[in-house]
């Protein structure tokens, strides 16, 4: 309401975040899922004549049916986007801001320095996500803490030239899903999905307040989607951000890694900011603590509405799912923060449902 700000002076004011309930209730198949394959730090995904291609760090690699690496190329820097088209050519963007397609470099306007999301539409005309113009992919942590709404997303030919901007003030968007009339982007910071109009850029919201910061997406054949969910919200990340000069205070002084903010892993070291007895009690990890990451894989139907997810709660390890793709009645999934590619049968998984 636009007297809230008013009204909070004699009512008072609380922190909330959306629960785990509903499509989004949790579980543990994350954790119990098969494990595909190890890769260290894999990331994006996408499937490329019918096998499944990873992004480690700066070399993509393709996956037999038993999780066997083959090394399909080397970058100068780290791969932080990924997508192959209908001629099955891949196209990567790095952590320099370059954009390579089917080994060559793309012209890019001077204000794209952060691709966080590629996507091919069906006439081979090439959807982009700018993330940030202030830092690149890899500093996406710094990009939150600062607030940052500069992200934007953009559309080229089928060369990667030509790109024009269609919707800028984004929250940085981190994935992309192509369709007739327009793209559907996540806005991590928001913590949405929205429709962008291909022509006026206009925006509209599908889906809002998800309970964790979302990141890329990828098409169903049953005409919906996979959302993957990098880390979780939770009210100590909320206060943090609405405290300006604790949090520049923070980011000044602490290190990265055990800022108060989201991370693709947690729990691996004594300095990492804690809550008290609210994460471990008596040396048991709690798994509906509020973690600084998670697992999350979310379906979504063909109107773009959550219908079931997949949860690492906080005890577990295969936190910070960057990416899923389905292949062949296989669902996998990206979980950077335990450095695993897991896999699931689609039709015998139960998750929220």
């Amino acid at each position: 309401m636009i007297f809230d700000p008013i009204l909070d002076l004699f009512r008072g004011k609380t922190i909330t975040i959306p629960p785990l309930d509903g499509p989004f209730r949790a579980n543990n198949t994350l954790e119990e899922a098969a494990l595909f394959a190890r890769l260290s730090s894999v990331d994006n995904l996408a499937v490329l004549n019918d096998r499944i291609i990873a992004s480690s760090g700066d070399t993509l690699y393709a996956f037999d049916e038993n999780g066997k690496a083959k090394m399909l190329q080397s970058y100068a820097a780290n791969i932080t986007a990924l997508a192959v088209s209908p001629g099955n050519e891949w196209a990567v963007g790095l952590d320099t801001g370059e954009l390579l397609i089917a080994g060559h470099q793309a012209d890019l306007p001077p204000s794209v320095k952060c691709i966080t999301a590629l996507a091919f539409a069906q006439d081979g005309s090439l959807w982009m996500a700018n993330g940030s113009t202030h830092h690149p992919p890899s500093a996406w942590v710094a990009d939150l803490m600062e607030k940052n709404v500069s992200g934007s997303v953009w559309k080229g030919d089928p060369e990667g030239n030509n790109f024009r901007l269609i919707s800028d003030k984004l929250a940085f968007p981190y994935g992309l899903l192509a369709d007739n009339d327009g793209v559907v982007a996540s806005e991590s910071w928001r913590h949405r999905l929205v429709k962008i109009d291909g022509e006026s850029g206009a925006c509209r919201i599908l889906v809002n307040h998800i309970p964790g910061y979302p990141s890329r997406l990828a098409p169903a054949p049953d005409g919906g989607a996979w959302l993957s969910v990098f880390a979780p919200r939770n009210r100590l990340i909320e206060l943090v951000l609405q405290e300006n000069a604790y949090r520049f205070d923070m980011m000044s002084r602490v290190p990265r890694d055990f800022w108060i903010a989201p991370a693709l892993s947690s729990g691996r070291s004594f300095l990492e900011p804690l809550q008290c007895g609210s994460i471990k009690l008596m040396g048991i990890h709690k798994p509906w603590s509020p973690s600084r990451s998670c697992g999350m894989v979310v379906r979504l139907d063909a109107a773009m509405v959550p219908i079931d997810s997949f949860h690492s709660r906080a005890n577990g390890t295969r936190h910070g799912t960057c990416s899923a793709v389905e292949n062949g009645n296989r669902l996998f999934i990206a979980a950077k923060g335990d450095d695993a590619l897991l896999t699931m049968n689609v039709s015998e998984a139960g998750g929220s449902q």
